[in-house]
């Protein structure tokens, strides 16, 4: 918890020593380990007082943060030409992996296979979009403009 809002403090206090280009992308890391921040704080006490998983609390942290993980790989692969069809290919399958994910885990547990196998499937794509798809051949076109985008 404290290292998500230390993380926090320094995105958002470091933003201006990014290029232009950069800073929306530093914003939303910062929100995204922010919103992190406070829901761990939730489910620590959650577990303190439950003696059980905070399942809820943890989906809920989840449908906020990776789908803004998607907007921001957006943002950095902007910079190399992506289009906002990936951004929204990327969060339609990101909820679909956590919608399906927390309807096994949390409401129809007798098939708890099948929405895992729905879940993990939609995971799957997204790595391979991330690691071998049209994210990354645009990171590899960005070369190393992310490299030196800091100023120093």
């Amino acid at each position: 918890c404290m290292a998500m809002m230390a993380a926090s403090a320094f995105f958002f206090l470091s933003m201006n020593s990014f290029d232009r280009k950069w800073r929306t992308s530093i914003l939303v890391s910062g929100l995204i380990t922010f919103i992190a921040a406070v829901h761990y704080w939730y489910m620590r006490d959650y577990w303190a007082t439950n003696m059980e998983s905070p399942t809820f609390f943890r989906y809920v942290d989840w449908i906020l943060t990776v789908p803004l993980m998607c907007v921001e790989f957006y943002l950095i692969l902007k910079v190399a030409g992506a289009k906002k069809s990936l951004m929204w290919k990327l969060i339609l399958l990101s909820v679909v992996m956590l919608v399906t994910g927390y309807w096994g885990e949390g409401v129809d547990r007798d098939n708890a296979w099948l929405w895992g196998l729905i879940s993990g499937i939609a995971y799957f794509v997204i790595v391979y979009e991330i690691w071998l798809g049209g994210a990354a051949k645009l990171a590899k076109q960005a070369g190393g403009s992310v490299a030196s985008s800091h100023k120093i």
